[in-house]
């Protein structure tokens, strides 16, 4: 592994255990060149995903920015970082499980929405209101109007 900081390629495993529920395992990792210390994890890829954009781009599907948008969405929010990890692996397994090899955008939006939903109303709003691109408060509005009446 790669030192983050001074990019030297021979970094030593200082401590090596489970993580996310033994999803994961998380190291501690020292570098030998400037001492620097840092943490990676390991997780299993079931095959690689494309993500196809609206715009026709395909991109590789970036599970830290699923989870990055899934934080700004629960910012504030009374959910728990564990959570958050249980969330973003739960929707990358469903991605690797249940979809083709490219899914769009559109599809994992509809999956996060669909999880956010059922964890934070609030943060259902935040993250729709974004995904869905809420130009003015009557899309706010007309979008709560559907969520009260479900």
């Amino acid at each position: 592994m790669r030192c983050p900081f001074c990019g030297r390629d021979d970094t030593q495993v200082k401590d090596s255990r489970p993580a996310e529920e033994g999803a994961a395992i998380r190291r501690r990792r020292s570098c030998p060149g400037c001492g620097a210390r840092f943490t990676t994890f390991e997780r299993v890829q079931l095959r690689e995903i494309t993500v196809v954009k609206t715009d026709g781009r395909r991109v590789p599907f970036d599970r830290e920015k699923l989870a990055r948008s899934i934080r700004v969405a629960l910012r504030k929010r009374p959910v728990e970082e564990d959570r958050i990890e249980r969330i973003v692996n739960g929707i990358q397994r469903k991605l690797e499980t249940e979809a083709e090899s490219e899914v769009t955008s559109r599809q994992i939006g509809e999956i996060v929405m669909d999880t956010l939903k059922g964890v934070d109303e609030v943060a259902y709003v935040r993250f729709a209101s974004v995904y869905r691109n809420f130009a003015e408060a009557r899309d706010f509005r007309e979008f709560l109007g559907a969520l009260k009446s479900e």
